[in-house]
């Protein structure tokens, strides 16, 4: 037994839960597994979030669970994660999918990242026809193209494609919805439809130079980092995960690497274990710089500061002008936000809220049809436990509407 489930004081108002986004049930499953009943708690795990598995090992446990444990106050955290790994692991390897017997319609979802890959699980376990469509050649979207196998080992991934087999959940694969089929002929055959997609059109920075061929999208190169040549120095912008990812990548490719951020340490949206794990494997960081203009063999910065507004005490990041400084690089990686890719809306675009994002209402649905959102297409960019949560939200939704037919 893990000896850290010992320390757990179980709470009876556990803040390690509550601060979860699929609000995993932390003290019933730790004392299940206290007391050896381990497949008890794996089945509870998997039913309410299937990618336990995965998203104990990749969450940002210092700003969820364990970050909110109460133990925090001696600067002892239980490690959760840890046990939710080793009985959620488990429990994957050995269990099997069948669909549940009845008839509740059938449902298209279109991507198979994690908010697919959930839906699809909970779809099929609730009786309905599961057809879900990527335009990838197998399912994972981010997991198995975006994040790092030095990461996330692929046999995780590998497990939930053996899960849609046995419960006859129907994968389309290169299936590009708003080109090869459109949303139209999904919502025509369908009880309803369940975009998850994620946020996979990387955003542009609106500089001169993008264009160059030294830029690259850190998702275009997550997805495939040896078709890259990257030269001898390598420059990434951006503070988030995927720019961790990028960099760790790059410098796991030989290139002197360097990650440049416009705000500081403290501002950066990725978890502090992912950066100091960058720092450890030596990459190096440049913060308050903002790339101001991409040329041949270098990128122009330009520095900034934060500043505080003295009556909301909210910080903003301000570009300094006349601090421009060039620095030589041969591949400028950009990894500064995703968005959604609305062309699957293919000439029926939704009206978008100032975000740019599709109007939803409380369940997800788009007024007037039988589309729903879940995951990064809903929300923007955030993570894989969030999008998990979004997609049992629209779930629920979709089979409510299925018991009320």
């Amino acid at each position: 037994m893990n000896e850290e489930a010992l320390r757990c004081l179980l709470c009876a108002k556990p803040g390690c839960s509550l601060a979860c986004p699929v609000r995993t049930p932390v003290p019933v499953c730790m004392r299940l597994y206290i007391d050896g009943r381990i497949d008890e708690a794996g089945e509870i795990l998997f039913r309410n979030n299937p990618l336990s598995a995965i998203t104990a090992l990749i969450c940002d446990w210092e700003r969820t669970c364990m970050g909110h444990c109460v133990l925090n106050r001696r600067n002892m955290p239980v490690r959760w994660h840890e046990i939710e790994y080793e009985i959620s692991w488990e429990y994957l390897r050995r269990k099997h999918l069948v669909r549940s017997a009845g008839d509740k319609g059938r449902i298209s979802v279109v991507g198979a990242g994690p908010a697919g890959i959930a839906a699809a699980i909970w779809l099929a376990g609730n009786g309905c026809e599961v057809h879900v469509y990527d335009d990838n050649p197998r399912i994972g979207g981010v997991l198995r193209y975006g994040i790092p196998p030095f990461r996330l080992d692929r046999k995780y991934v590998d497990e939930y494609e053996r899960l849609f087999d046995e419960a006859g959940i129907r994968f389309h694969g290169n299936v590009s919805v708003g080109k090869d089929t459109s949303l139209d002929e999904l919502e025509s055959s369908s009880d309803a439809v369940l975009l998850a997609a994620g946020a996979c059109r990387p955003a542009k920075l609106g500089i001169p130079g993008e264009d160059l061929p030294s830029v690259v999208s850190a998702l275009d190169f997550l997805k495939n980092p040896l078709s890259f040549t990257l030269g001898r120095k390598v420059i990434v912008a951006g503070g988030g995960n995927v720019a961790m990812d990028a960099c760790r990548t790059a410098m796991r490719m030989g290139a002197d690497t360097w990650v440049y951020y416009r705000k500081t340490f403290e501002n950066m949206p990725a978890g502090r274990a992912e950066v100091q794990e960058a720092i450890d494997e030596g990459v190096r960081f440049s913060t308050f710089k903002a790339p101001v203009e991409i040329r041949d063999g270098a990128v122009v910065f330009r520095d900034c500061e934060n500043v505080t507004d003295p009556e909301t005490g909210r910080i903003s990041t301000h570009i300094l002008d006349g601090t421009d400084r060039e620095v030589a690089c041969d591949t400028f990686i950009v990894a500064i936000s995703e968005r959604a890719d609305l062309s699957v809306f293919d000439g029926r675009m939704p009206e978008l809220d100032g975000h740019g994002y599709p109007v939803t209402d409380g369940d997800g649905r788009i007024p007037g049809t039988r589309i729903f959102e879940a995951g990064d297409f809903l929300t923007g960019p955030r993570s894989v436990v969030a999008a998990v949560a979004g997609a049992r939200k629209a779930v629920d939704a979709i089979l409510d509407g299925a018991a009320k037919d």
